[in-house]
C-alpha cells in the first residue's frame, strides 16, 4: 500500500457495504441533514442546470434534495459499488478519486460526506473542477475537525490509561480554513466556505458507536492499530465519556460539524478582483475616518 495513503479505502467500502447490507439507512441522519441543508442551498443559487452529479453520497438523499429544489433537468449518481445505487436516478459506477467524465460536461457537481475519506482529496477536487462547464458549480459538504472530538478525547485517555499508550483512531479533520485552500488551489473561482455544527445525544458512548457501526464509519486509517481492544477498555472508555460529556440527563454528547464548500469553474462573466491601485479609497483613508468618528 502506498505510503502516503491515510485511509484504507478498499477496508472503508467493505464496511460501508456491509453496513449497508446489515443496517440499511437506519443510520443515515446525518446525510438526511446534510441533504436538507444541500436542498437550501442550492434552492438560493439564481439560475437552473441542464446536469448535475451527485458523487459519492451512497444514498439517494443528495439526488432527491437536487430533485426537489428543481435546479438541474438531468441528476446523475455516481458511487464506487453498484450497491449504493438504485433505480431512480442514471448511474455511474466509479471511484470519486478516478472520474470518468468528459471535460467540461457537467453543470453542477454536489457530494455529501465522503471527500474528506479520500486519498488525494486536492487532486479529487482538480477532477471535479474540470468535469465542469465554464461557469459550473460544485456544492460540497464534508466532515470538519471538531466532528466527534469528544470519542477523539475520550479514546485517547482510555487507551493511554489502559495501555500506556494511544493509536489513532478517529479519521483526521480539516478545518474550515483548509477547505478554502483546498479549493483555490484547485481552481475553483469565487471559493467560500463555513461549518454547521451539530450535537447528538446518546444514551451511551456504546449507542454513539453502535451508530458509527451502521454507517459503516469504524477506523480505516492506515496507521490504525491491529491489536484487539479488551471489554475493560470499551468499559472504561464509555465511563470516561460519561463523567466527561453528561448531561444533566445522563446523556451523552457528540458533535459533528460539516464543512460546506462551494466554488465556481472559472468563466469570463464572473466578477474579477480588482487591479491594484484600481480602489477608489485607500484603506489609510478609511482607517483615519474611523478614528475621527
Amino acid at each position: 500500500m502506498d505510503r502516503h495513503q491515510v485511509f484504507d479505502r478498499k477496508l472503508l467500502l467493505a464496511r460501508r457495504l456491509r453496513a449497508l447490507h446489515q443496517h440499511g439507512t437506519s443510520a443515515d441522519f446525518l446525510l438526511a441533514r446534510a441533504a436538507d441543508d444541500l436542498e437550501q442551498r442550492l434552492s438560493a443559487v439564481e439560475r437552473s442546470f441542464d446536469v448535475a452529479v451527485d458523487l459519492a453520497s451512497h444514498t439517494g438523499h443528495a439526488a432527491q434534495a437536487i430533485q426537489r429544489s428543481g435546479k438541474a433537468a438531468t441528476i446523475i449518481r455516481v458511487e464506487q459499488d453498484a450497491r449504493f445505487l438504485h433505480g431512480a436516478f442514471p448511474a455511474i459506477v466509479a471511484d470519486e478519486e478516478a472520474l470518468p467524465l468528459r471535460p467540461a460536461s457537467i453543470d453542477v457537481v454536489v457530494s455529501l460526506l465522503s471527500l474528506h475519506l479520500t486519498n488525494d482529496t486536492p487532486g479529487t477536487l482538480v477532477q471535479i473542477r474540470r468535469a465542469l462547464k465554464p461557469d459550473g458549480l460544485f456544492l460540497g459538504a464534508m466532515a470538519g475537525e471538531n466532528t466527534l472530538a469528544e470519542l477523539r478525547e475520550c479514546l485517547l485517555v482510555a487507551e493511554s490509561e489502559i495501555y500506556g499508550g494511544a493509536s489513532p483512531r478517529v479519521a483526521p479533520f480539516a478545518d474550515v480554513r483548509d477547505a478554502g485552500g483546498l479549493l483555490q488551489r484547485a481552481g475553483f473561482t469565487l471559493p467560500v466556505t463555513d461549518i454547521e455544527t451539530y450535537t447528538v445525544r446518546y444514551d451511551s458512548a456504546f449507542a454513539l458507536m453502535r451508530d458509527l457501526r451502521a454507517m459503516g464509519m469504524q477506523n480505516a486509517l492506515v496507521g490504525r492499530s491491529r491489536k484487539p481492544l479488551s471489554r475493560n477498555f470499551f468499559m472504561r472508555l464509555a465511563e470516561i465519556y460519561a463523567e466527561r460529556y453528561s448531561d444533566p440527563d445522563g446523556r451523552i454528547r457528540a458533535t459533528f460539524s460539516f464543512i460546506w464548500m462551494s466554488g465556481w469553474a472559472a468563466h469570463e462573466s464572473q466578477q474579477k478582483p480588482l487591479k491594484p491601485g484600481s480602489a477608489k479609497a485607500s484603506l489609510a483613508d478609511f482607517l483615519t475616518d474611523v478614528e475621527k468618528k
